[in-house]
């Protein structure tokens, strides 16, 4: 027996998980196609750079979590920790910005060396969506609306709430810093370790620290809505119009926040209490900064990223592969005959097995093994008739079927 054993942080996605994980992303796919998000692939590793500068050397991902390493020509690259960076760097390096605005749906996997645990893995997937150079609210609202529509068709957007807030612009950012600031310091002696350093740098990353002592003292903050100018408030509130108007649910989550520096105005996450720590099952907002930070024009984007492992989670059990068809075929003469006929059924659409060996017995109880819905029995006197015996393993119900309309009988009875 061997040792070897999947890298910690990692697993096998088998049959029955792969079908609902299938199923978030052909489902992701449709809906964003039917909101003009047309689909896209970037590199699975990116120059650690392009990470660097959109994270923040501040940022716990990239300062604890990035799978880093040189290749053999000594180019330093990363493991992507999340798509939008990747992106950003396609829009630059492609010559994209002519063709503004831009609507993209992806998803694959990313990395991150995080604690594993039940729905947070080193090797995780995520579907997403970016929506580039459109600097109006409306922007936000179809953004969040194609993440509803998802959801809604995964059918569990009731399950879910969908946390709001404001990060305001430029001026309103600089306005809460000061203040925050200023109160963090003063209680800068009961601060964790990672938070003083981020006191300095980043102080709004305070507020997504998981540190217990840390959240007791941001519990009594100031509120970032507090110093919202009126340009964001008007934002904001166009937002917030536009959800009420297509009938999108939401609750104001006043300590929901983003870190650096590119992201503005709307942040949002849906988040579902059944999934317990890791409740987040999408998140995104606006990041009107970030492809300057890399090296480009000012564009405006906002975008989302969620989770397939959670929201597969809450799937219902009804993900079921479809019931094959098994083709049964008795003696020597019947075996090149049911090659024939399984092959001719798989060109017509129709999924079919056909055991490698075994008499009846052993190929029935295969059969049965595999969720069949019928079987095709093909013997010396169902070949002499030219007809096929179809059992119905549903019903137990059994007929003689012609072979010209065997594919007719067979959609007849479903999956």
């Amino acid at each position: 027996m061997s040792s070897l054993q999947p890298v910690r942080g990692t697993h096998d996605i088998l049959p029955d998980e792969m079908r609902r994980h299938r199923r978030v992303v052909e489902t992701a796919r449709a809906v964003a196609e039917r909101y003009g998000y047309l689909e896209v692939a970037t590199p699975i590793f990116e120059f650690s750079d392009v990470f660097q500068r959109t994270l923040g050397d501040t940022s716990d991902i990239v300062t604890k979590e990035m799978y880093s390493f040189a290749d053999r020509g000594g180019e330093q690259l990363t493991l992507r920790p999340e798509g939008t960076a990747g992106v950003a760097r396609a829009l630059i390096s492609g010559g994209l910005m002519q063709h503004l605005p831009l609507k993209y749906f992806y998803h694959g996997p990313m990395f991150r060396y995080e604690r594993p645990q039940k729905g947070r893995m080193r090797q995780f997937h995520q579907t997403g969506v970016e929506l580039l150079g459109v600097a109006q609210p409306q922007a936000d609202l179809d953004v969040i609306a194609v993440g509803a529509g998802i959801l809604r068709a995964l059918g569990v957007l009731d399950r879910t709430v969908l946390e709001l807030n404001t990060l305001g612009d430029g001026d309103s950012r600089q306005s809460y810093r000061r203040v925050l600031v200023d109160y963090l310091r003063a209680h800068q002696a009961r601060l964790s370790k990672d938070s003083v350093e981020r006191l300095e740098r980043n102080p709004l990353r305070v507020l997504d620290s998981k540190d217990e002592s840390d959240q007791k003292i941001v519990a009594d903050a100031p509120v970032y809505s507090d110093y919202l100018n009126e340009a964001s408030r008007s934002f904001f509130d166009a937002v917030r119009a536009g959800l009420d108007a297509v009938g999108i649910r939401y609750e104001i989550n006043p300590r929901l926040v983003r870190g650096l520096d590119y992201y503005c105005h709307t942040c949002f996450e849906f988040t579902a209490a059944e999934l317990g720590a890791q409740k987040t099952v999408m998140a995104g907002g606006r990041y009107d900064g970030l492809v300057e930070t890399m090296g480009g024009p000012p564009t405006p984007g906002v975008g989302w990223a969620s989770g397939i492992e959670r929201v597969a989670m809450m799937l219902d059990d009804g993900v079921a592969a479809a019931r094959p068809v098994a083709v049964i075929p008795i003696g020597d003469a019947a075996a090149t005959p049911a090659l024939k006929l399984t092959e001719a059924l798989r060109r017509a659409g129709v999924a079919v097995d056909l055991g490698f060996s075994g008499n009846v017995k052993k190929r029935m109880a295969r059969a049965d093994k595999i969720g069949a819905v019928a079987a095709v029995i093909l013997g010396d006197d169902e070949l002499a008739k030219g007809v096929a015996t179809l059992r119905d393993l549903r019903s137990g119900a059994q007929e003689q079927v012609p072979l010209t309309s065997l594919q007719d009988r067979l959609a007849a009875l479903g999956r």
